[in-house]
């Protein structure tokens, strides 16, 4: 039997999609894949998301997002996406998975970006506990504290002067001696008092105290080899994102960066009925709620094809 609407991914864009569609009584079918919930799950507060005037950690608002899309008829299957096809006569698709093959007549790209780390030793368990890759997520509970920032593009120089409403002193780690940033942002980020380049450096391990907390780092010189330690209380990583979208190899177009294209204001890609929604589409913005309206508004993008091609 072919589903009339698989999602693939279970972030704020997959869980809105599930919400919209299955209130459009879709049925829709969602494959969870590893990391159950997105990125999110990996954050411990959240206090910028509409709703919650106390906050909420991440993981329960993803919960919470999972039982809503359940109530409405949701259906989850706890399998990855290996791969996505098109027949182009019957227009369906094949999802293949761990778990076997499904067809649909349209399917919703929710698998989000994943945040370039260092890859040292530990680092995945200090995620939410002193490192992280979201300033304007983050930066509010590391007030009148020094922090840091990894990377020197346009992102980095960004987060460094978003971080100086909050933090006492922010130091901008790059491995080279030139930030790859804008003019413009490179003299914004040089000329403040409260941000100090450090060159020609890259972080050799993460220090922790007794609570498991980041409290310093080990810097280490790119040219000499030497190490110093350095202390911040917070390590925010600014060296791009990784959309997820191996699984489809050349099925869709992909800008430079590797996020999916899709149509000016719109979530469908060049596929008909494959539409992208969140992180995985979003080279700008990378937010829990705007990834949130874009999970809707490919929802009622599929809604308007399935009408519109299958009745």
């Amino acid at each position: 039997m072919n589903e009339k609407l698989i999602i693939i991914g279970t972030g704020p864009a997959g869980y809105t999609a599930a919400i919209y569609a299955a209130r459009a009584d879709l049925k829709p079918l969602v494959f969870t894949g590893e990391q159950i919930g997105g990125q999110l799950t990996t954050t411990t507060e959240i206090e910028n998301f509409p709703g919650f005037p106390e906050g909420i950690n991440g993981p329960e608002l993803m919960f919470n997002m999972s039982q809503q899309a359940e109530k409405f008829g949701t259906r989850y299957v706890y399998e990855t996406v290996l791969s996505v096809s098109r027949e182009a006569c019957s227009g369906l698709f094949t999802v293949t998975t761990t778990g076997g093959a499904y067809q649909a007549e349209s399917v919703i790209i929710a698998t989000g970006a994943t945040a370039r780390y260092l890859g040292l030793p530990g680092e995945k368990a200090l995620i939410g506990h002193g490192l992280t890759a979201c300033a304007t997520c983050d930066g509010a509970f590391y007030r009148d504290v020094p922090v840091c920032v990894v990377g020197g593009g346009d992102s980095a120089c960004e987060e460094a002067s978003f971080l100086t409403r909050f933090a006492s002193k922010v130091y901008l780690i790059h491995r080279r001696d030139a930030l790859r940033a804008s003019k413009a942002m490179q003299q914004r980020v040089l000329n403040d008092p409260k941000i100090e380049p450090v060159w020609n450096s890259t972080i050799a391990a993460y220090q922790t105290d007794e609570s498991g907390e980041v409290c310093g780092i080990t810097l280490k010189d790119t040219v000499t080899g030497e190490e110093r330690p350095l202390e911040v209380k917070c390590v925010f990583m600014a060296i791009g994102h990784v959309p997820n979208t191996k699984f489809l190899g050349d099925l869709v177009e992909l800008d430079a960066g590797g996020f999916i294209v899709t149509s000016p204001g719109g979530t469908d890609t060049r596929v008909p009925g494959l539409f992208a929604a969140g992180d995985v589409a979003d080279p700008k913005y990378q937010q829990a709620i705007s990834a949130a309206g874009m999970g809707c508004r490919a929802a009622l993008d599929a809604e308007h094809y399935l009408l519109t091609n299958f009745g």
